[in-house]
């Protein structure tokens, strides 16, 4: 299913003025930054799967251990095409998110955390689409602050509505969507503190996905960053329930192979921005 009319580079779409973002946009800046995708990818799937029932969606629709990662490219190129692609990329992007997330509907066959077995799971449920738009809010921001430069408050202000876009375009309901930045962390907050996410027997599987980094070897240098970025960006409680060892020595480590991969990563960018798209997106 062919998303994109005609083909640009990179370069040409970041001067394109003809989707929902600008060259100026905030949500341009950091995607960007390929510190971004290859640190914050990992987290965002780990945060996920800790909601029992974002997990149990993964695990039981599809073959995680085998797919996990070309189902977070397919992610990342949905997001890129939102972010960079006209209006037509992109609302054809959610599109397919959305007609994906449509066949993800089951019922849990034993208890995960606080729900019992029987409790049925819908991935276009819109308290469940929530989580996970946060979760990539949250991974992209805290990798981006951390790893690239700290945003001003009004920035972070305008990627936060800029996201917001995103997450309508993926389907997300409007009226669940935190109205500003303010709202949206404490909504995080509050989701951390309660009972509702539980890093279950699931969720660790699609960790050990996540850290195993079965990458192509090309990129097989980037994987002690993308490790200690996954267990890093965690917030604590997480970190904890996944049995995630981290020590002062991980925290002092964590921002020099955050430098290391941006001087590995840049090269690749720079040559990526010269060429056409990545294959087309598709729905399988």
């Amino acid at each position: 299913m062919v998303v994109a009319s005609r083909a640009r580079t990179h370069a040409e779409r970041l001067v394109s003025r003809d989707g929902y973002f600008t060259p100026e946009s905030v949500i341009r800046r950091i995607g960007n930054s390929p510190v971004t995708p290859f640190l914050g990818g990992g987290p965002a799937v780990i945060l996920q799967v800790a909601h029992p029932l974002v997990a149990a969606g993964v695990v039981q629709h599809s073959d995680f251990e085998h797919d996990l990662w070309r189902r977070l490219v397919r992610t990342l190129r949905a997001l890129y095409l939102i972010a960079f692609g006209t209006k037509a990329e992109a609302e054809r992007a959610g599109e397919i998110v959305r007609a994906v997330h449509a066949h993800v509907a089951g019922t849990t066959t034993r208890r995960l955390g606080r729900f019992p077995a029987g409790t049925r799971y819908s991935a276009s449920d819109p308290e469940l689409m929530l989580w996970v738009h946060a979760t990539l809010v949250h991974a992209s921001l805290e990798v981006y602050e951390r790893f690239v430069r700290l945003l001003p408050p009004e920035d972070e202000e305008r990627y936060y509505g800029d996201m917001s876009i995103v997450a309508k375009l993926f389907g997300t309901p409007s009226s669940v969507i935190p109205c500003s930045l303010a709202d949206f962390r404490e909504y995080f907050v509050s989701q951390l503190a309660g009972p509702e996410l539980s890093v279950t027997d699931p969720a660790r599987k699609v960790a050990a996905v996540i850290f195993a980094a079965d990458l192509p070897a090309p990129m097989r240098v980037l994987v002690p960053a993308h490790r200690l970025a996954t267990a890093g960006v965690l917030p604590p409680r997480l970190r904890d329930e996944y049995e995630l060892r981290w020590t002062p020595l991980h925290e002092y480590a964590l921002p020099l192979a955050a430098r290391s991969l941006r001087a590995v990563a840049a090269p690749v960018l720079f040559a990526a921005s010269r060429m056409a798209p990545l294959p087309e997106l598709q729905a399988a």
